[in-house]
C-alpha cells in the first residue's frame, strides 16, 4: 500500500470547509426517563440523573475501541445505536493495493455513511440518546491517507454536497492509541483482511487522526488515552471513564485513566 504524501496529512484537518454543518442546540436525555428505565441502582441512579448530550459519537483508529465503548455506552443509557457501516465490497482489493480500489472503497463508505447521519431524525421531540461508533468527517481522514490527487478532487466535491446535509453530534469521544498498541490489538482480533495492513499504513492513519482532532473545533471533545485500559473486560476501566462522562465537557478536554491493561 502507497505511502501517501506528507502534505496530504497538513491538508486534511477537521475544518470540513462546507461539509458537516449542523446548528441544532444540544438536547439532553432527561433524567426523569433514564431513572425509569434504569431500575433503581446507585450506578443507574447516577446515570440518570445525569443530563446526557443527545448525539454522541466515539472516534479513533483501527482497533482502538470505537464499537466496544459505542456498545457499552448506549445500553447504559439505554440509547439508541448508530453503527458505523462495516461491509465493503471493495476492502479486499484495497488492503491488497489493487488500482483504483481506494477511490471505490471511500465513495462507498462516503455514500452509506451520509445515507445513515440523513435518516437521524433529530427533530422529533423524542429526548433518547443516541451513541455512534463514527464521525462523518472521519471519512475525510481516510481519503487524504488514501486517495490520489485527482480522486481527491472528485471526492471532495461529494463530501461538500453530502456533508452540509449533515447534523454534527453534541460531544465527540476520541479514543487514542499509538501503533503498537493497535498492532497488538490488530493480531488479537485475527480478521484475515486487517492483518494484510502495513505497519507503514497504519502510523500514517493514527498521524492522520491526531492532526485532525489536534485542530478539531466542530464540537465540544473529549481525548481519551486507551493505551493502558480495557473497558470491555475491566469493569472497573468502564466505571471510571464513565464517571469521567458525566462530567460535563466545554470544548478540548484530555482524560488520562488511571488503568492498567491494555484494551481490545
Amino acid at each position: 500500500m502507497s505511502r501517501r504524501r506528507k502534505n496530504r496529512e497538513t491538508e486534511a484537518s477537521s475544518e470540513p470547509g462546507p461539509g458537516v454543518r449542523g446548528g441544532r442546540r444540544p438536547a439532553s436525555l432527561t433524567a426523569s426517563r433514564a431513572q425509569r428505565a434504569a431500575g433503581g441502582s446507585q450506578d443507574a441512579l447516577r446515570m440518570a440523573q445525569t443530563r446526557w448530550p443527545r448525539v454522541i459519537a466515539i472516534e479513533g483508529p483501527l482497533r482502538v475501541g470505537k464499537t466496544s465503548l459505542a456498545n457499552l455506552l448506549a445500553r447504559r443509557l439505554h440509547a439508541r445505536r448508530l453503527c458505523d457501516v462495516e461491509s465493503n465490497p471493495f476492502l479486499e482489493a484495497f488492503y491488497q493495493a489493487r488500482p483504483g480500489a481506494a477511490f471505490a472503497v471511500q465513495l462507498y463508505f462516503l455514500w452509506n455513511r451520509f445515507r445513515q447521519w440523513r435518516e437521524l431524525d433529530l427533530a422529533s421531540e423524542s429526548d433518547s440518546t443516541i451513541v455512534t461508533d463514527y464521525l462523518f468527517a472521519k471519512d475525510k481522514i481516510f481519503a487524504y491517507v488514501n486517495l490520489e490527487t485527482e480522486e481527491l478532487k472528485l471526492y471532495e466535491q461529494f463530501y461538500a454536497l453530502f456533508g452540509e446535509q449533515l447534523p454534527l453530534p453534541d460531544l465527540v469521544i476520541y479514543l487514542q492509541a499509538g501503533p503498537e498498541t493497535l498492532k497488538q490489538r490488530i493480531a488479537k482480533k485475527s480478521i484475515p483482511a486487517e492483518q494484510e495492513i502495513s505497519d507503514e499504513y497504519l502510523e500514517e492513519v493514527c498521524e492522520a487522526y491526531e492532526h485532525f482532532f489536534f485542530h478539531y473545533k466542530e464540537t465540544d471533545l473529549l481525548v481519551v488515552d486507551t493505551s493502558r485500559i480495557d473497558f470491555v473486560e475491566r469493569e472497573a476501566d468502564l466505571e471510571e471513564l464513565l464517571a469521567r462522562l458525566r462530567q460535563p465537557v466545554k470544548g478540548t478536554q484530555y482524560f488520562l485513566p488511571l488503568g492498567s491493561a491494555g484494551a481490545d
